[in-house]
């Protein structure tokens, strides 16, 4: 059992990790749109650099694929997780310790009634 929670915990770490890296890429994505919105505006004599802007927006469409990979993968593996949603480990624990308590204070009670009957007899 201990296992299974420390693969839980570290695959949650990686998946973790990996979305942080993934926004990341979101910034630099965002960073570039910026660049190439500033090339565009650019009041040089010559205008906008076209190689600039092609550079910039080849890389921001190269980002924005990446992402869009990390993110399907991320779901993916959310969804994979989805099967232990219906786990009734939890609930089953609950009633069975419940159950060992109701036993205990049921052999409390007893003893008490066993006691009284003693009490009035004598």
């Amino acid at each position: 059992m201990s296992s299974a929670i420390n693969t839980t915990a570290a695959s949650q770490s990686t998946s973790l990790q990996r979305l942080c890296h993934v926004e990341k890429k979101i910034v630099h994505a965002v960073d570039l749109a910026g660049r190439v919105m500033e090339e565009l505006a650019s009041s040089t004599g010559s205008g906008p650099r076209a190689e600039v802007v092609a550079a910039h927006c080849q890389e921001f469409m190269q980002s924005v694929k990446d992402i869009q990979v990390t993110l399907r993968e991320e779901i993916k593996g959310m969804c994979d997780y989805r099967a232990y949603e219906n786990c009734d480990y939890v609930a089953r624990m609950s009633a069975e310790i419940s159950t060992q308590k109701l036993v205990c204070v049921i052999g409390q009670i007893e003893a008490m009634l066993r006691g009284l009957q003693n009490v009035t007899q004598s």
